[in-house]
């Protein structure tokens, strides 16, 4: 694929158990996607060849070169070398560079971010937290991750570094998190902090959207452990606010499609435990860009890297 300026950028969104990818326009439309399951145990080397199948076939169906390839994956990855770490749901994978992979199979650049950061940067440009100058993205599903947008550029820690915050310890007596800490954020209000405690409480196995449509069909028990982690999830995010006072915080991922079960209460929560900022300033929204985030994240990954965001 010769490499010639054009307006629309291949997009990326590798997760544990799918990959998604797409072709999109700048403006964060998506005009073709694909979807595959990610096979980790294939190796990322199976995966890259995935990947640029689809993008060769996307280019062909919009009739552009791409200009780019932006990537959002499940980390610890590193933007600037473009390796994955050592990722939980991806064994093998860790080393691998996917920056160098696609180039090779596409004479393509590309640029990548963790997904929660390239979920940021999309809801910044395109969603919720777009004209905001401090913004926060929460994604609440498998895991719990964050994005952080500062005056239009993504906060990174030092040796630039993504900030684990699903990971800050709420409770040091909850559950055994594979960070190695107990009663981290994710552990504890994470789409699957909810399905082990109701395992626990009741003996059966569920998935977590299974226990919050059993919750809003009036079940006790699955009512008790969302409220659970709905008190957790509370926690997390009054501790975000007394941290960083962000004027938005948009929350998207799966467990967001129960919100109404617990919105009033997140809000009710900031309110009570954030006495010394001006918590009433803090605007809670839902994500905006609903099941384009992924996407449209890993498009703006790109664009920002460019300098274009």
């Amino acid at each position: 694929m010769a490499r010639k300026h054009a307006s629309l950028i291949g997009a990326v969104d590798i997760g544990g158990t799918k990959i998604a990818v797409g072709i999109v326009a700048p403006d964060g439309r998506i005009l073709r996607r694909y979807d595959c399951a990610t096979d980790a145990q294939r190796g990322p080397q199976h995966a890259v060849e995935r990947i640029a199948g689809f993008l060769r076939q996307g280019g062909a169906e919009t009739g552009v070169v791409l200009d780019g390839i932006g990537i959002g994956a499940t980390g610890p990855v590193y933007s600037a070398s473009g390796e994955f770490g050592n990722v939980e749901f991806l064994p093998g994978w860790e080393g691998f560079n996917i920056i160098q992979a696609l180039d090779t199979a596409l004479r393509l650049p590309a640029a990548i971010e963790n997904d929660a950061d390239a979920a940021a940067l999309g809801e910044a440009a395109w969603g919720a937290g777009k004209g905001v100058r401090r913004f926060a993205y929460v994604t609440i599903s498998t895991g719990i991750g964050v994005g952080l947008v500062f005056d239009g550029r993504l906060y990174r820690g030092a040796d630039g570094a993504h900030p684990e915050i699903g990971h800050m310890i709420i409770d040091p007596s909850g559950p055994a998190c594979s960070c190695g800490a107990h009663g981290c954020w994710e552990s504890l209000a994470s789409g699957t902090g909810v399905s082990r405690y109701w395992q626990q409480s009741t003996g059966l196995q569920a998935e977590a959207r299974q226990v919050y449509a059993l919750a809003e069909a009036g079940d006790r028990n699955a009512l008790a452990a969302v409220e659970r982690a709905a008190y957790y999830l509370g926690i997390g995010l009054a501790n975000l606010v007394t941290l960083l006072v962000p004027e938005v915080i948009a929350l998207g991922g799966g467990v967001m499609r129960s919100h109404a079960l617990f919105w009033n209460r997140l809000q009710a929560d900031i309110l009570q435990y954030c006495g010394y900022v001006p918590a009433a300033k803090v605007r809670l929204a839902l994500a905006g860009l609903g099941d384009d985030t992924g996407l449209a994240g890993a498009a703006s990954v790109w664009l920002h890297a460019q300098g274009r965001l």
